[in-house]
Formats: C-alpha cells, structure tokens, sequence
C-alpha cells in the first residue's frame, strides 16, 4: 500500500496555517482535482481528489488536527495502540458518489454547485439518510505515576441512548412512523417567491414533521417520541504509559447516537496529569532533587533512588559532589507514546549542611579547617563576657 503524504503537504499549507488558510486551500485544490472537471484523467483525478479531502477533513477539525499533530500516522488514532479502541480516521468520501447532498458541506458546497448548478436535484438533502452521531468529550485526570506506568480507567458519562421500548423509531410499540404527507418524505417543501426579477423557487424545512421526513402518531412513552433516552453509562478506557498531559485518547463508536441507523459518534477523553511533589516531567525525561549528607558528598557515597514506578536504584555519588550536580539514570523515564524508547531518569543532589553540631564534631571540622588551610569559626561571646 502506497505510504501516505503528509495532510499539511497534501493541501500546501504550513504546520501553523490557519482555518482560513486551510479552507482556501482545499478550495483551489477540491475544484482543481475534481473528476468532472478533468474528463481525460477521472481516475487520477478521483484519488487526488480523496486524498485532498481526506487532509481537509482532519486538519479542520480541532481535534483530529491536535491528535494528527501528536501522533501522526503511525499514532493511536489511526489504529494504533490499543486497536479499535482508538478513533481511525477515515476520509469520508466513498468512491465519487459518496457526496450525495452538497448541502451538508456548508460554504464549501459552491464548490460542487458550480459544476452541477445550484439547482440540480443532487444538491438535495435526503433527510432519511443515516447520519452520524455528535462526538463527545471529557476530562479525565490521572496521577504521575498513572501516566508513567498506564492504566486502566473506569470513567462515568452522560449521553443519549437508542429508547429499547421503541428500537429509536420514537414511535409506540406496535406502531411505526408514517410518511409526512406534507413534504412527502423529503423533509423540506418547496416555496415560490415572487420577485423584482421574477420567480425564484427556494426551499425550507417541513414544519409538520420538522425535517425528518416522518410523522408520529402516537409517541413512545418511555422517550416521549424523540427515539432517544438519557442515561449515565461507565466506559473502561486504558491509559496507555507515558502518556503526557493535554493529549487525548478517542473512543470510536462511544459518542452520541446516529439518526436513522446511522453510525454513533465518538468520545474523545482529554488527559491531565496531577503535579508530584518530587517528580516533574519534561517531555519522556523524569526530573528530581536528592538530598545527600554533607560526609556523603565530601567523601562519597552510595545512595539509593526510589523511581517513579517503586522500585529503588542504587548509583554511586563521586567524592567532591557539589550541591546542584546532575547525574543521569539512562532508560528510566517514559516510555513514548510514538516509539519503542524510554527518556531519562535526571536528579540533582542537593547537600545537606548539618545545623546543629555536638561539641566533639565541632572540634573535629575545626581541626578538618585547620588542615586544609582555613580560617576555623570563632564562637563569639555575649556582651557581657
């Protein structure tokens, strides 16, 4: 399978550009590449086309871009990691045909009328087609050794559910929707307006059955009519180690459900990590402050280092250690989320000077001073001798 182009260099656009700028270059680039204005080359077109939209269709939504951002194509959210768990990324476009109502692409949809006219029928909506559900998302806070080691999450959502007294048709059991007689099923009606320039024939949303297409005669009890009910649902979610803060993990499928057997949106679960008091993190690498004792500096010593997952390492400290010395414990900090290596595990020293002294270790660093050629302390007498 041909390696994918990075979405940036597919559209021509930098890593910062903004959503202007990718919306005006995915402008020139879909009427460009679209299959009927390139008759001698609709294959080649069709695949340049997909592709374009495909590295639209992530870059301008926020957070498909953070997650293309951090993980690529080899991340998470394109099958990676934990398998289905992760949301995969999909282009949205099955074959040419796949853009059957233009309408739902908003401004962007002169970009086909101009080949099709803004009143040909295959601008029209079919408002019994299956849609999508609404993507949801939550924050979910972890502590620092839950992001070093993983782990696995029970969280608590809200979000509608399919009503099982009805299967989500809204209707009473037993019964089943009707066709709107206004609108005939399409779901908008049509409505002439006269003007200065003539007629122009426009389109609105059925007010009897507002855009469904379908009458209820008699609504579910349970869900009131609306097919859908709300209910607190516990999702298992696994952490995977080394995760940092602000990235996000999505649950495909965990979202709010589709309109008319329509695929359920997704979850998408935002990491915060907790602050420790004696560890901090900079990007894979751990960092911490170890106290040594003033004897232990001078003269060296071997100390052990509790890490972050429990265990404890020992490493010996060089004779003549000064306080902020940096030493390095290689391959002990996270695992990356994007590759098979570990950072780091960094701790500075810092030496303890005793502040209180019995009278034999005074004499005995006062004789240490006198041997290395330095001035001893004077213990000063009170004012009154």
């Amino acid at each position: 399978m041909a390696q994918k182009r990075d979405y940036y260099e597919v559209l021509g656009v930098q890593k910062n550009a903004t959503d202007e700028e990718l919306k005006k270059a995915y402008r020139k680039l879909a009427k460009k590449y679209h299959p009927d204005a390139n008759p001698d080359d609709k294959e080649g077109a069709e695949a340049k086309f997909k592709e374009v939209n495909e590295a639209y269709e992530t870059l301008s939504d926020k957070q498909k871009r953070q997650m293309y951002d951090q993980f690529g194509f080899d991340g998470p959210q394109f099958g990676g990691g934990q398998g289905g768990g992760y949301y995969s990324y999909g282009s949205g476009f099955d074959g040419f045909g796949g853009f059957t109502d233009f309408n739902d692409l908003g401004d962007l949809g002169d970009i086909f009328s101009s080949f099709f006219g803004g009143g040909s029928s295959r601008t029209r909506s079919n408002s019994n087609s299956p849609r999508k559900g609404a993507d949801l998302k939550v924050n979910l806070d972890i502590t620092f050794e839950e992001a070093y080691l993983g782990v696995e999450k029970e969280i608590s959502i809200n979000r509608n559910e399919v009503c099982k007294s009805c299967n989500g048709t809204g209707a009473k059991a037993g019964t089943t929707p009707v066709t709107c007689g206004t609108c005939n099923g399409q779901g908008k009606v049509k409505q002439v307006v006269t003007t200065p320039f003539g007629q122009m024939s426009t389109q609105k949303v059925c007010s009897t059955c507002g855009g469904t297409g379908k009458v209820i005669k008699e609504p579910c009890i349970d869900c009131k009519g609306k097919g859908k009910v709300r209910k607190s649902v516990k999702i298992k979610v696994k952490i995977p180690e080394g995760i940092d803060e602000g990235q996000t993990i999505v649950l495909k499928g965990e979202g709010e459900p589709g309109t008319n057997n329509g695929p359920k949106g997704d979850l998408y679960i935002v990491i915060h990590i907790r602050r420790h008091n004696i560890y901090s993190r900079q990007g894979d690498h751990v960092f911490c402050e170890v106290p040594i004792t003033f004897t232990g500096a001078t003269l060296g010593t071997e100390i052990e280092i509790p890490m972050v997952d429990g265990s404890k390492e020992k490493y010996r400290i060089p004779e003549g250690t000064q306080t902020g010395t940096k030493f390095t414990i290689k391959n002990k900090g996270f695992k990356s989320v994007n590759g098979n290596w570990r950072g780091d595990f960094v701790f500075m020293v810092t030496v303890q000077v005793p502040k209180k002294l019995t009278h034999e270790q005074r004499e005995l660093l006062v004789e240490l001073a006198k041997t290395m050629n330095e001035q001893p302390p004077i213990k000063k007498k009170g004012i009154f001798g």
